[in-house]
């Protein structure tokens, strides 16, 4: 049984530059830049039949390019937090493909994803990291912009069971529709 989840992958200069964020927070277990990606919906763990369904229905959407830009970094887990991301600015066409994206997954008997979309990348897990030394890292970093960037296509990552951050490979890719 795959364990599934969409998302819309960095391009490589703003990976390398949320790369170079990483380090400074004792503790921290940093993701690889090579998995840095904006989770869309997670899927977990399904059988084949209805992956295939899911892929089959994630072909049908019509979506043209967008633009994103990540702005600004926060923590997730309030006073014992557990995760250190970059937030993807507001984005109207980023909200409607994560909507249809959740009503698809609902169409094929997947549970509806209860905790509210929050844009972000996963730059590092804190389990063991201090609370005053990631709000310092936040707090330093908190005009961080990355350059805007074309979403241009979304894909179907698959995980391993593990403790976070990866690796992810790349199940199927959907590239946006192009308006002429």
């Amino acid at each position: 049984m795959p364990r599934l989840f969409t998302g819309v992958e960095l391009p490589g200069d703003v990976a390398l530059q949320l790369s170079l964020l990483q380090g400074g927070v004792p503790g921290a277990r940093w993701i690889d830049p090579q998995n840095f990606h904006i989770t869309l919906r997670f899927a977990g763990d399904i059988d084949n039949p209805t992956a295939g369904e899911l892929y089959a229905m994630l072909d049908d959407l019509d979506v043209t390019p967008f633009e994103l830009r990540l702005s600004g970094l926060g923590v997730f887990g309030g006073r014992k937090p557990h995760s250190l991301h970059a937030r993807v600015a507001a984005s109207d066409s980023l909200m409607r493909l994560h909507v249809a994206h959740e009503r698809l997954c609902r169409r094929v008997g997947l549970k509806p994803e209860t905790r509210n979309f929050a844009p972000h990348v996963t730059l590092a897990r804190l389990g063991a990291a201090s609370r005053g030394v990631v709000q310092a890292f936040v707090a330093e970093r908190e005009t961080f912009t990355s350059r805007r960037f074309t979403v241009e296509r979304f894909v179907v990552f698959s995980s391993r069971p593990s403790r976070g951050g990866g690796p992810y490979a790349i199940e199927q890719v959907y590239d946006l529709a192009r308006v002429m």
